[in-house]
């Protein structure tokens, strides 16, 4: 948690934290190793790592924020409405999900990419896809195991509609699955991310993403290790706290291994 929140924090303030310009180039700077002025060193153009690493964790907070919002909150809502209303409905909305989940986020990434152009919609898009079809699958069983108790009949009887039984009855049901669910995700949207910028059909240079940053360091890696090391050690350590805590919510979140934590 400690470690997410400093990513987080770190993304949030960066122009407080820093005072460099992450985009400016600096020859008479460049491939500095790390020292005194520059801690983490300088890439080829001069510009400090530090503050590019900085600024690649605002980048991440914004893909993962708009990935939860749309990708999350999507796959959820739509998760209850195939499992509550069930028939062609469920139908519908399951063969989606399986044709979604057919593909993986690199192949919607690349195809965006060479349509749309790369940039932070098309990170987002391609993520959201795969990743509410992840959480509607989850949640449109636990809405089917909880839509026929006796309180859901009883709000039905009562003439209650089906969006007031949703949000009042199934919805705090399947709410701590939900969020297990996204903080076990997390660490694959941070690698999503990094992947396609790595790739070039991520967040377009000169900006600051950490994925762009490896591929950048791989040319210089006997030379300027530190190009590519420290971005590659921000992602392992984001994407390991974040599947940590993922196991740790999952469990504290069940009554029975609540007990033995």
């Amino acid at each position: 948690m400690i470690i997410i929140a400093i990513f987080v924090l770190a993304g949030v303030f960066a122009p407080l934290i820093t005072a460099h310009d992450p985009n400016k180039p600096s020859l008479r700077d460049r491939l500095e190793p790390p020292g005194q002025e520059f801690i983490l060193g300088t890439d080829s153009l001069g510009r400090d790592i530090l503050t590019r690493l900085v600024y690649g964790a605002r980048t991440t907070v914004q893909v993962t924020a708009l990935c939860l919002l749309f990708g999350g909150a999507g796959g959820m809502a739509l998760g209850m409405i195939a499992g509550y209303r069930g028939g062609i409905v469920d139908g519908i909305i399951s063969r989606l999900m399986d044709v979604f989940l057919a593909f993986p986020v690199l192949f919607f990434g690349l195809l965006f990419a060479v349509t749309l152009g790369p940039g932070l919609f098309t990170v987002v898009l391609s993520i959201s896809l795969v990743l509410w079809a992840r959480v509607g699958r989850v949640i449109r069983a636990e809405a089917v195991s909880v839509k026929d108790r006796e309180y859901i009949q009883s709000a039905r009887v009562s003439g209650a509609s089906m969006w007031r039984i949703l949000l009042r009855h199934v919805l705090p049901n399947v709410m701590p699955t939900f969020i297990v669910l996204i903080s076990i995700n997390l660490g694959t949207i941070v690698l999503s991310e990094a992947a396609l910028s790595f790739l070039g059909a991520g967040i377009p240079l000169p900006n600051a993403s950490w994925g762009s940053m490896i591929t950048e360091g791989q040319k210089y890696i006997t030379r300027a290790w530190w190009i590519a090391v420290f971005p590659g050690i921000a992602i392992s350590a984001s994407v390991l706290a974040t599947n940590l805590f993922g196991d740790w919510l999952r469990d504290f979140l069940d009554p029975e291994l609540r007990q033995l934590l």
